[in-house]
């Protein structure tokens, strides 16, 4: 399946030492799982998680679900042993967090062959490479730390984000010119679904893939701020019909509710279309 039309909508957290959790995901309209041996897991529960986790994946059951392991840093106590056991876990991604420059991924990438890496992008000098972190060979995706992020820059919360929006949309330009998947920060008030709805949108109409969840209770508001709405299918399959009858026609254009039409905004209707078919399919 194509990235740019496989949705990551909702990508939940999920702690690996919890067998409840990591069971109970499997039953989650998510579009990917970040399975957590980090933040999520407390020092004294960091080796019996990922043997946890590693017995949750050898059982499976996640389906279509895209399976995500988070390590803890390779500079941490834990790092070099969860690098490790991940490779084996039959995971679909490893997750590095802090990532500060494509080197770290090469580290990484040493323990763990030719196994597909994301990167945590949560730290100003790691803001300041984004470009060549996305430029990485095995990076698939980049994930915002949005909280890591604000803790490093000192910044006052604002609804807006005005004060994470350099390093938000710095990550985006790379992410978008290497085009690799990038979803956006989570929203930490879990029971304020009108306060996570507003930064989904922001989210989405920035360019944001899909964002991270930390909370069950936020999938469905996410999966539907980054799905293609019934307008935009409709309008889609408009511009792709008149555009297709304009150019046989012999005429380059078409025009659709009084907008011109060119053949860019056919190939974006195009994408549409496939991700709309595509988050059918991840449903079914």
């Amino acid at each position: 399946m194509n990235p740019r039309t496989r949705p990551y909508r909702s990508v939940l957290y999920i702690p690996s030492s919890k067998p409840r959790a990591l069971d109970k995901a499997r039953n989650l309209p998510v579009d990917a799982i970040i399975f957590d041996l980090e933040d999520a897991v407390s020092p004294d529960e960091k080796e019996n998680a990922r043997d946890t986790l590693s017995g949750a994946l050898k059982e499976g059951g996640y389906g279509a679900r895209i399976k995500i392991v988070r390590l803890n840093g390779l500079d941490s106590p834990w790092g070099q042993a969860d690098a490790e056991a991940a490779a084996k876990m039959g995971c679909d991604a490893i997750l590095l967090p802090k990532v500060s420059s494509p080197g770290d991924l090469d580290a990484l990438a040493k323990i763990t062959g030719d196994m597909p890496l994301w990167a945590m992008m949560e730290t100003p000098r790691g803001i300041l490479n984004a470009a060549a972190i996305a430029a990485h060979p095995l990076l698939q995706g980049m994930v915002m730390g949005t909280n890591d992020l604000a803790k490093e820059l000192q910044v006052r919360f604002r609804p807006d984000r005005l004060p994470l929006m350099a390093g938000l949309g710095q990550c985006l330009l790379a992410a978008k010119a290497e085009g690799v998947i990038i979803v956006d920060g989570v929203y930490n008030a879990f029971k304020d679904a009108e306060g996570l709805q507003s930064e989904c949108i922001q989210g989405r109409d920035m360019g944001f893939d899909g964002k991270t969840l930390i909370h069950p209770a936020q999938v469905e508001v996410a999966n539907v701020a980054f799905a293609p709405s019934e307008d935009e299918i409709d309008l889609a399959r408009r511009q792709i019909a008149a555009f297709d009858e304009a150019a046989a026609g012999g005429q380059g254009v078409a025009v659709v509710d009084g907008k011109i039409v060119e053949n860019l905004h056919v190939v974006t209707a195009r994408e549409i279309l496939a991700k709309a078919d595509a988050i059918a399919t991840v449903s079914a």
